[in-house]
């Protein structure tokens, strides 16, 4: 939309941009796959509004979005970032996410803050799985989107097919605003279909012409599929009569349908982007298009006791509704929250309520507190450049929020309000960690406190059975973070140790055992005898006692007495330490003392029988069994399935889900999937999710039950 407008304000260097009224924001967030361009496009928006000097470059690490020590050493996104600019009085905050599936979390808090995505496409590598499959979540939420072409001057660039791709993979809606105009190799320029000009880039600066008798085709065939398209979502439905009789269509009811269109989420423009090339047109469609927060949907708000609540409305004198997106902390500067405002106005030194609830699966207890607003900021990158409010519709950084976690709702003290969390893939790649020294122990529970609190895709468990500390996150490289953050962020270091899954005993057969514990050695000695039947009982039994003692062989207060020493032992193991399920023990006689006996001495005599039923039958191990649902491209499941087969799995079936995927379904030991985070992204190009769900134990296999019992 270069067609309505060429000139763009210039933001001053160094000083916050503010916006006085909600119409004038644009929240716009980039999505696409790891090296696809998002934060080099954000450099290019950053420069052409004079934000800044120069765009920074990704290798050089010196890029506004990429500031984190983290991502200069790896040059790729790891965290959300915001980079706000200025076009034509229009304040736009640029969300740049990560485009690794890794960090999806930081990515889905940028989806949420925003009200349009930009989804940014590589010239030279076209659509990934998991770019398409964020679209369809914009797809069925409504989110209005539009497509960039980055690198169009890469060397292996064909904007052709690469547009052809996106087209076949997002459907319909989808066609270009402007085509590029290479030549050997170098862009000169884009041609705006619509009115028909040459954008010509070849001096530095952008200047207007013809394109030429030689683009009369090419323009042609794409110019009219795109005013069909317009038409086709056109409010007045004249139009598309009047198209087809021959009438011309004007230009600027063309842009006006378009526009609506765009900000409706029912079409979505292609543009392109190259050095030098495309930000002046970016923008335009951003301001012009896009729509404000005035235009996108509220969130789910509810009352702290789960009540919907009506009637709030992006305005900045409505009661305070908020939502912190992006919480970072540093052992220095303290914890920083980046929020997005939805109703209301933050201001410094307020008090606000603050709340978090449903995430206490993944170590987020629920909260409830009041806290004082400090100072807001408006942040570029690593600069946090003061803001005197923070009003509905608008993005800004909160210092020192001291419980304030990613995904808190904040709220009037006399009102408190919850915003529904956003929605949140399950950590499934289990990591056990200990700490390096004693020091470092020390200070490790207070350090894995503050990443729990930045990252609700991380969840943090320490398994009372294993006695193991367990990370569990979303892949490999969300580990590797992680444990990088805790070494040079908050100074912890921790080493990664092999992950046990918590196994199970039972007894393998029926037999008879006896516990004797006899101690007289002058004094009060200890004199407990009983004799248990032990058998196994079917996957799931749980554990049964039963008193068969006839004649008060064994006093009725002892009893209790066995079973309670029984279960101890069960707890403790038999074999190789784990506990033992799935077991009925019969107490069918005994004998007592009169003076001698007593509820510790028949606690022992209970164990001491289980020990020597051990050794009479086989002990079998168990191992947890999972029924896992993987959904994956159709292309992939047989892949699939034959690699759950060779983890010694049971495939149980597939459906198909929608199109071009297929769930299948299967049951899985755990010992063979602890990894399969991992694996299943190798296998499927990272389009394949999954979920686990336990099911029931089962004999581990006797020759990796030898390894167990050897390695215990």
């Amino acid at each position: 939309m270069a067609e309505r407008n060429s000139g763009g304000a210039v933001g001053a260097a160094g000083r916050a941009p503010a916006a006085d009224r909600a119409d004038a924001i644009r929240n716009v967030v980039l999505v696409g796959h790891s090296g696809a361009g998002k934060t080099t496009l954000v450099e290019q928006l950053l420069a052409a509004t004079g934000t800044i000097q120069r765009p920074g470059r990704v290798e050089d690490g010196n890029t506004v979005s990429d500031f984190d020590e983290v991502e200069v050493r790896q040059q790729r996104s790891v965290n959300l970032s915001v980079a706000p600019l200025v076009h034509n009085g229009i304040k736009i905050n640029l969300l740049d996410t990560p485009g690794y599936a890794d960090f999806v979390g930081d990515l889905r808090a940028g989806l949420r803050a925003a009200d349009a995505a930009l989804f940014v496409v590589s010239a030279s590598d076209g659509v990934d799985g998991l770019t398409q499959m964020l679209w369809e979540e914009c797809s069925q939420v409504g989110m209005p989107r539009a497509v960039v072409i980055t690198k169009i001057d890469h060397q292996r660039a064909d904007f052709d097919e690469v547009l052809a791709t996106c087209q076949d993979i997002f459907g319909d809606g989808v066609a270009p605003l402007y085509l590029p105009v290479i030549t050997n190799g170098h862009v000169n320029g884009l041609i705006g279909l619509l009115t028909q000009k040459f954008y010509n880039y070849a001096t530095g600066e952008r200047t207007e012409k013809d394109p030429g008798a030689e683009y009369e085709a090419q323009i042609e065939e794409y110019r009219g599929t795109l005013i069909e398209g317009i038409i086709q979502e056109s409010e007045d439905e004249s139009l598309m009569e009047r198209y087809l009789e021959g009438e011309p269509i004007d230009t600027k009811v063309l842009i006006d349908d378009l526009e609506k269109a765009v900000a409706r989420g029912s079409f979505y423009p292609v543009l392109c982007s190259g050095l030098g090339v495309g930000a002046q047109e970016l923008l335009e469609l951003i301001t012009q298009g896009f729509p404000s927060p005035l235009e996108h949907p509220m969130p789910e708000i509810t009352d702290l006791s789960g009540k919907p609540v009506k009637g709030i409305t992006c305005d900045p004198d409505g009661p305070l509704v908020a939502e912190v997106v992006k919480t970072t902390s540093d052992p220095y500067v303290g914890r920083i929250s980046l929020v997005r405002v939805f109703s209301g106005t933050l201001r410094p030194d307020m008090t606000v309520h603050v709340s978090g609830h449903g995430l206490a699966d993944r170590g987020h207890e629920d909260h409830d507190v009041d806290e004082r607003i400090g100072t807001l900021t408006c942040p570029l990158g690593k600069q946090q450049r003061g803001a005197a409010k923070g009003m509905a519709g608008d993005i800004v950084a909160v210092a020192k929020l001291s419980r304030a976690e990613t995904g808190d709702t904040l709220s009037e003290v006399e009102r408190p309000l919850l915003m529904t969390s956003w929605s949140m893939p399950d950590p499934l790649l289990p990591v056990a960690i200990r700490a390096r020294s004693k020091a470092d122990e020390d200070k490790l529970s207070q350090a894995l406190g503050r990443l729990v609190a930045e990252d609700p895709t991380l969840r943090l468990e320490n398994n009372a059975e294993t006695r193991q500390l367990v990370l569990w996150c979303m892949g490999e490289a969300h580990t590797d973070v992680l444990l990088d953050r805790l070494a040079k962020r908050h100074g912890v270091e921790v080493e990664r140790i092999d992950l046990r899954v918590p196994l199970r005993e039972t007894f393998g057969g029926k037999c008879q055992a006896m516990g004797r514990n006899v101690k007289q050695t002058g004094g009060h000695g200890q004199y407990a005898i009983c004799h248990l039947e032990v058998e196994p009982l079917p996957s799931g039994g749980g554990f049964e006692f039963v008193d068969k003692i006839v004649g008060g062989v064994v006093p009725r207060q002892f009893i209790p007495s066995v079973e309670k020493g029984v279960r101890a032992q069960m707890e403790r193991g038999v074999v190789a330490g784990y506990p033992m399920v799935d077991v009925r023990v019969t107490l069918y006689d005994g004998k007592a003392h009169s003076v001698d006996s007593s509820d510790m001495a028949f606690q022992i005599a209970g164990q001491l029988a289980l020990k020597e039923a051990a050794a009479k039958v086989p002990t079998l191990l168990l191992e947890p069994v999972d029924e896992l649902s993987v959904l994956v491209a159709d292309d992939y499941v047989g892949s699939v399935m034959s690699d759950l087969s060779s983890r010694r799995g049971r495939v149980l079936g597939t459906e198909p889900v929608g199109t071009g995927r297929t769930l299948v379904k299967a049951e899985v030991p755990e010992l063979e999937i602890t990894r399969y985070a991992i694996d299943l992204r190798s296998m499927s190009h990272g389009t394949g999710t999954f979920t686990r769900t336990f099911l029931r134990y089962e004999p581990l296999p006797p020759n990796l039950a030898t390894k167990v019992t050897a390695a215990d």
